[in-house]
């Protein structure tokens, strides 16, 4: 860079004014990395236009660098600001990719900034852009200062305050310098927002509501669905304020955007789905699959499944739809990229190898410790299995299964060896549902309440001794409940009532996940902790660099679900057995949920499914040796856990630093006062006074929001994808010896199969989603991956980093290798699939594998 250089004539002083002076003239040259709105959608390109009349009319986009260094006395001690400088948005660089494109920008250097730690910046364009990265190179006494933003930046009149973002250095509240701490203040009120009225796209505000949009009271009684959250009966983990009105008919009730709307209900637009995201369809393909429900739902797909080849078609040959005016319009709505196939889908890895062997008692049960829903089966630690039921509301629930029962399938050994030897574990799904019975049986919908028994054999591999299939008392709830036992039988009508028993106890197990396993523990629990997080953490602290990337697309997805799928007459309720008490039941559910208890080591061990022991690794014994979510998953714990304890351990030297932090503690408090208001006074919520509850903290929040997440949702499809092996509704109870479905079922079991469970378009409807849920976006970021390779400038941290995502890559290949032993039977199973669900990484699409940093989908 030139310099206008005068000779040395007064010796070192005049030196010292040359230099100060050649500081004074320097410029300082800048790279911004943005990505324009009419790019990134094309529904919009008028803003192509207005933004090159704002150039020429002198409505610039400006920049103002903040000193970290050096404060501004008229200015409330705040940082001093330079200069304000202009994108030179006429003279575009070559676009980076197809979206983005940089810009240069060069401020006048004044020596009173010294380094910059922020700069605010002014949109005076009529359109927002997408706000990527700011890289400034030799800044004087620094170098190179690189600041990541990843935000939309909208026109200045909808700031009440110039937008500001810091370097990418992070600080503890109190160790943050002087001139940027009022900013870093001002940054969070902002988030907080004032707490009321509607809020629109631009705004930038995190705040807390209860689940109040589900229903649609206004439509009639159909559509009135409890309040969740706020209240005893219906506790529930809060979600993100819209401030929508009320509904007319109950001022409780928010309303409801219309159909067509739905992708467009608030949250902060950042949280809104990346811009690849949606090029890949997933939202609009959400929105087409809401087209289909509907009364003439039926007609769209014509006959009936009748046998299995009637279900296999679907992958073969695809779906014939039939003709519809409604079907007219949804083909209009489908994307083009779904046009082309709009129904036939891809064939499930549970049949890719074999067509019949799901059906097998070996891979009935080796699903519930290698399947979508390997965290339910607990240990039988007492006999008979006990109810934990209120016995003045529920009377005797006491289990049927008797002694007899089982010890034809135990080996040869008593029960009461088998108990002492940890060789029976079981399935309970009696007292979640059994509440629910006689309500949803009063529907079409006709399902048990089950429970079912499972031997541990000496290969490793269970095997099924016993279902337990209860109704609630004919005379009332308060009489109990009234039960069949089935044990395992091959042959005949006893084969057939067997494989039925399995075929409900699959429903059972099919809603309990969908609406427990996956939703609750992982979409709905999570939400509060990203609210907290945005309005008490500053993007400057540790904490928030450090969880931040796994909050990433939850608030939108969740969002959209409240819109499509869990609200009254959506997706979830025509799809799974419970129906419009789904999510009701979910929230019976949280009742019994401990933030503590989500700690994966914690987990196992209340289920009875591991025990402390220093010798081995992890510090737990499994009693289950080849329980591969368990085996994978502590693998996956201890390294989140290890790279938590080493990243925090940098900024935290001292439990007093925890407790000194005033940004961590505010945040605590509101996870758990307001996030998660209904457990506020629970005891069993961590202090937050020391380092270690920091790190066991943290380190649960990122297990479920990226590995458990993976493990209960990516195997949607690959398992569920294929109807009969995850049924997800039953409409016929057993038949009775005598009756026409009696000699129906031992005639002909597949006939009588396909009449009882998921009925033809319900099921198509379910496929289409879990197929769309089962699938990686192209613009994923997984585990021990980052979407900045400079997303913090502390060297330690980076290094921590990197031995983590090393130790991932270790991990993957240990999973790899164990797949391969055949020693490990529970690893493939009968179907010869192997489990892949805790793998980190994947490619894009439907692969059964990856596990994304966050509950993106």
């Amino acid at each position: 860079m030139h310099h206008n250089i005068v000779p040395v004539v007064n010796g070192e002083n005049e030196n010292k004014r040359l230099k100060h002076e050649i500081v004074e003239c320097r410029k300082v040259e800048g790279t911004v990395v943005l990505m324009k709105k009419n790019i990134l959608e094309l529904t919009d390109p008028k803003a192509y236009v207005t933004d090159g009349f704002d150039e020429l009319l002198g409505h610039t986009v400006t920049v103002q660098l903040l000193s970290a260094v050096h404060i501004d006395p008229e200015n409330e001690f705040q940082g001093r600001l330079g200069q304000p400088a202009s994108l030179e948005w006429k003279t575009l660089t070559t676009p980076l990719t197809a979206s983005e494109v940089s810009y240069k920008i060069t401020f006048d250097w004044d020596n009173k900034i010294g380094v910059p730690g922020a700069f605010l910046i002014r949109n005076n364009h009529h359109s927002e852009f997408y706000l990527k990265t700011v890289t400034l190179e030799d800044v004087p006494g620094e170098g190179r200062v690189y600041f990541v933003c990843n935000s939309w930046v909208y026109p200045t009149k909808y700031y009440k305050k110039d937008r500001i973002f810091f370097s990418n250095k992070a600080y503890l509240p109190n160790q943050t310098p002087l001139p940027l701490r009022k900013y870093r203040e001002q940054e969070l009120e902002s988030l907080r927002g004032e707490g009321n009225g509607q809020l629109e796209e631009a705004d930038r505000v995190y705040d807390y509501a209860y689940y109040n949009d589900l229903g649609e009271p206004d439509k009639g009684p159909k559509h009135i669905r409890p309040i969740l959250g706020g209240s005893i009966e219906y506790p529930y983990p809060r979600r993100i304020r819209t401030g929508r009105p009320s509904s007319e008919s109950d001022p409780k009730v928010e309303s409801r955007l219309p159909l067509p709307m739905s992708i467009n209900i608030y949250v902060p637009r950042d949280e809104q789905f990346h811009h690849l995201k949606k090029s890949d369809f997933i939202v609009d393909t959400l929105k087409s699959i809401a087209q289909l429900i509907g009364p003439e739902l039926p007609s769209l797909f014509g006959k009936e499944f009748h046998c299995f080849e009637d279900v296999l078609a679907l992958y073969k040959e695809g779906i014939k739809l039939s003709q519809s005016s409604l079907l007219d319009d949804i083909k209009n709505r489908i994307p083009l990229k779904i046009k082309e196939k709009p129904f036939k889908f891809p064939i499930p890895q549970v049949i890719q190898e074999d067509k019949s062997a799901w059906m097998t008692d070996e891979e009935f049960a080796r699903e519930m410790i290698a399947g979508v829903n390997p965290v339910t089966i607990c240990r039988v630690e007492e006999f008979p299995p006990r109810s934990r039921l209120d016995h003045r509301l529920y009377g005797d629930q006491k289990s049927s299964i008797t002694k007899e029962h089982l010890e034809i399938s135990l080996d040869g050994l008593s029960l009461d060896k088998a108990i002492e030897e940890n060789k029976l574990f079981i399935l309970d799904h009696h007292d979640t549902l059994m509440p629910y019975l006689r309500r949803i049986n009063e529907t079409s919908t006709k399902v048990y309440a089950s429970r079912t028994i499972l031997f541990l054999k000496d290969d490793g591999t269970l095997k099924p001794a016993a279902i337990e299939l209860s109704l609630p008392h004919p005379e009332g709830d308060q009489f109990g409940s009234i039960s069949k036992v089935y044990t395992p039988s091959e042959h005949g009508i006893e084969g057939s009532f067997w494989k039925m028993a399995k075929a409900y106890v699959a429903v059972n197990d099919s809603g309990f996940h969908q609406l427990i396993s996956h939703w609750l523990s992982t979409h709905a629990v999570i939400e509060p902790f990203i609210i907290a997080t945005n309005r008490q953490l500053s993007v400057l602290h540790p904490v928030y660099k450090l969880l931040q990337p796994h909050f990433r697309d939850t608030l939108y997805i969740n969002a959209l679900a409240r819109q499509i799928l869990i609200n009254a007459g959506g997706v979830l309720e025509l799809t799974v057995f419970p129906g419009r008490y789904s999510m009701e039941m979910s929230s019976k559910a949280y009742r019994h949920w401990k933030f503590t208890e989500q700690a994966l080591p914690e987990n196992l061990k209340n289920r009875g499914m591991a025990v402390e022991d220093k010798d081995s690794t992890h510090g737990l014994r499994l009693l289950i040796e080849d329980y591969p979510f368990a085996v994978d998953g502590l693998e996956i714990w201890s390294a989140i856990k290890e790279w938590v304890k080493d990243y925090c351990s940098f900024y935290y030297q001292s439990d007093k630093t925890i407790q000194n932090d005033r940004e961590l503690q505010s945040w605590w408090k509101e996870v758990r006062e307001e996030g998660h208001g209904d457990k506020r006074d629970e005891p069993w919520w961590p202090k937050m006074q020391t380092c270690d509850e920091l790190i066991e903290a943290c380190t649960i929040i990122i297990w479920l929001a990226s590995a458990f997440h993976a493990a209960v949702n990516f195997g949607q499809y690959p398992y569920g994808g294929y109807l009969p092996n995850r049924p997800s509704i039953t409409h016929r109870l057993m038949p009775e010896r005598g009756s026409a479905e009696y000699e129906e079922l031992e005639s002909n079991f597949e006939k009588a199969f396909f009449k009882t469970v998921t009925a033809r378009p319900q099921a198509l409807l379910g496929i289409s989603l879990v197929e769309i849920l089962s699938r990686h976006s192209s613009d994923e970021v997984y585990l021990g991956q980052r979407d900045t390779p400079e997303w913090t400038s502390d060297a330690e941290p980076l290094k921590a980093f990197e031995k983590f995502s090393k130790s991932l890559a270790e991990i993957e290949d240990r999973i790899m290798e164990r797949n391969k032993d055949e020693r490990l039977k529970n690893r493939v199973g009968p179907v010869n699939m192997p489990y892949t669900l805790l793998i980190p990484s994947s490619e894009v699409g439907l692969t059964g594998k990856g596990i994304p940093n966050s509950v993106s989908i």
